[in-house]
């Protein structure tokens, strides 16, 4: 084979990031003497997906345990509880400001080194806010874990579809994304019960520990893979004009915001129902929901991404009607918490997965936007969900869940050229 049928081979293929992407390494990222196996074609790179599902499980779980932990980070830093919930958003912030750029910078670069450089950067500020006795130098420690954080995040979509086969492209992002609803259901509620049965400062370490383990797995068992060519790579500010992809992120925005709106303030509305249903008891049915959402979305991405995210969204929208027209009923409220799961248990790996696919060679760009969406509609869900249940009581929260999500369904269901495509 002549070195022009090679490249010219190698270029067609890498319109999906995956065999052609590695195949493009072989030509331009790497020496002529190296040699990057292929990858198989028949099965996925299954322990490989895990680490990075166990990573974004770590992250998750870091991001939002300390909420459940204010009253012990308060008194172990002699602050107040308003003060401490910072935490929070300082991470948040270091996602929104520093995920862009980061992203940017390193997307030429070989994505094993930038994905272990990205877990050593946040076990390294982690472990600064776990031992850290100034409430500055935690807020500056939370900053930069968020920043991190925001690097793995933004690049994990476009690895996994790298070293997956084509065909597995959503299978592969479905399992990478396995850690959003595990860390929910688990990450979240484990770190509080460590933080108030020891120490708050033992969460922090703890997961610290995992971190470690999960970086040396990275070492160990996830393949290299190259960066984007240097000649598709476009600036920033033209990925937005990438048909779809600024759709996709209006879509993402509004269900995160509805999403996350309820969820942080879940407590207000279930004080509202008169059912006796604890927040403990309905973030487990939640989170176990949210894990049947994701198997099937990983059964089904490949095949049918389009209505995957209609009938996604359309069961969001029906949790949040019975959230409202059965708010007495205990069997009812369990039934839309079971559908809410469902709904949202696959919404990372389906919206992954149309922003990849409409950004193409700019996958991780894309997603490091997608990325910065998602901690936006945090941010503005604490302040828009506070204004709410201060000026009403919680049944609003479920209205605001149900306007949301049929603007999302809409614009997602008239969105069929190039965001939410009929064919794959």
């Amino acid at each position: 084979m002549t070195s022009e049928t090679f490249s010219s081979r190698a270029e067609n293929d890498d319109a999906t990031p995956g065999i052609g992407a590695r195949a493009t390494g072989l030509a331009e990222a790497m020496p002529s003497a190296a040699v990057i196996p292929p990858v198989p074609g028949d099965r996925l790179p299954l322990p490989a997906l895990l680490v990075m599902a166990l990573m974004g499980f770590i992250l998750i779980a870091t991001e939002t345990m300390p909420a459940g932990l204010l009253p012990q980070i308060a008194s172990g830093l002699g602050i107040t509880e308003a003060t401490a919930g910072q935490m929070v958003s300082a991470y948040a912030l270091g996602t929104v400001i520093l995920t862009i750029p980061a992203i940017a910078l390193t997307r030429g670069m070989r994505r094993k080194p930038v994905f272990l450089a990205g877990i050593l950067g946040f076990l390294l500020a982690n472990i600064a806010a776990g031992f850290s006795a100034d409430i500055v130098l935690s807020l500056v420690a939370r900053f930069v874990a968020g920043a991190f954080s925001g690097l793995a995040w933004g690049m994990m979509a476009g690895y996994a579809r790298r070293i997956s086969a084509p065909k597995f492209a959503g299978r592969a992002l479905a399992i990478a994304s396995l850690g959003t609803p595990l860390g929910l259901a688990v990450g979240t509620p484990l770190g509080s019960w460590l933080g108030t049965t020891f120490d708050w400062r033992f969460s922090f370490w703890a997961l610290s520990v995992l971190t470690i383990l999960t970086g040396l797995l990275a070492l160990a068992i996830v393949p290299d893979a190259p960066g984007q060519r240097a000649e598709s790579q476009i600036p920033m500010v033209r990925v937005f004009a990438i048909p779809g992809v600024s759709v996709i992120l209006v879509v993402i925005f509004a269900w995160m915001l509805a999403h996350n709106t309820v969820y942080t303030y879940i407590a207000s509305f279930l004080r509202t129902t008169n059912v006796s249903l604890t927040v403990d008891v309905a973030l487990v049915v939640f989170g176990v929901s949210a894990l049947i959402g994701i198997w099937i979305t990983g059964s089904l991405i490949d095949r049918a991404p389009r209505p995957l995210v209609l009938a996604s969204l359309s069961l969001f929208l029906i949790a949040g009607i019975i959230f409202i027209a059965g708010n007495q009923s205990l069997v009812a409220v369990l039934v839309a918490l079971a559908l809410w799961g469902i709904a949202f248990g696959g919404a990372a790996p389906q919206l992954q997965s149309a922003i990849s696919a409409a950004s193409g060679e700019n996958a991780d760009v894309a997603n490091s936007l997608l990325g910065v969406a998602f901690n936006v509609a945090i941010f503005f869900a604490g302040i828009v969900g506070a204004v709410l249940i201060s000026t009403a009581d919680g049944l609003v929260l479920p209205v605001l869940m149900v306007a949301l999500a049929a603007v999302a369904l809409a614009i997602a269901f008239t969105a069929r050229r190039y965001a939410f495509p009929s064919r794959s």
